[in-house]
């Protein structure tokens, strides 16, 4: 490898993890006027998608979905409890687990946050067929 090589290869523009982490932080600033209404951050959002796909898990296995630690979910989920959207209660079968639940409140803003996924894409530059594609890929990466 010569200098050039190694100075391509060092150029951030050319840096998958950047790219991926610019776009990531631009998509979720699209999503905050969205959210907003909801009172709802990013993250208290994928929560609650999560939690409207299955309803009644542990805080372990939402960590695990969601990939975010418990020092990142434990304020997520009691701002959520507080919001009224969840709650947590004590496994009977095993205390040292966590059951989250929805509320009624917290099943019915999933009526109200419905149409935030079209709105999204509504504001985007890329069609359908390109967003699949990508989502596909970005899934792939993922596991």
């Amino acid at each position: 490898m010569n200098m050039n090589d190694t100075d391509e290869l060092l150029k951030l523009d050319n840096q998958l993890c950047f790219a991926l982490y610019v776009t990531s932080k631009e998509i979720i600033r699209q999503y905050k006027p969205l959210l907003d209404p909801l009172d709802l951050t990013y993250t208290g959002y994928i929560a609650m998608l999560a939690l409207w796909e299955r309803d009644e898990v542990t805080v372990k296995d939402l960590g695990q979905r969601l990939y975010l630690d418990s020092g990142t979910l434990t304020p997520l989920l009691k701002k959520l409890e507080k919001q009224g959207f969840v709650e947590r209660v004590r496994d009977r079968k095993d205390e040292r687990k966590v059951v989250l639940s929805l509320t009624e409140k917290g099943r019915e803003l999933k009526a109200r946050a419905a149409d935030v996924p079209r709105q999204l894409i509504c504001c985007s530059d890329i069609d359908g067929g390109t967003a699949r594609n990508l989502l596909k890929l970005l899934h792939s990466i993922m596991k």
